[in-house]
């Protein structure tokens, strides 16, 4: 039951990075735009927090937030492209 539930939540994790890494590659996004859209206060969903520090996402021009871009890495292409997105 235990390994039901781990695969379903890391299923279900991993659908909702590659839909964060299409976001972010779709266009041009700021900071600010990103963090209004993604952020959470849910411990169990930290797309966002978790694609920088997997080096996913870059944060270009570390100024003000309507100015700073969120940038696909090169890591974070490959990801969205193995699969098919």
């Amino acid at each position: 039951m235990l390994d039901a539930m781990t695969t379903e939540t890391t299923e279900t994790t991993e659908a909702l990075t590659l839909q964060f890494l299409a976001f972010v590659a779709d266009g041009e996004r700021t900071y600010g735009e990103t963090m209004e859209a993604w952020r959470s206060t849910c411990p169990r969903m930290s797309i966002w927090e978790d694609a920088v520090r997997d080096g996913l996402v870059r944060i270009e021009n570390g100024g003000a937030m309507k100015s700073s871009r969120i940038v696909l890495t090169a890591r974070g292409k490959a990801r969205l492209g193995r699969n098919g997105t």
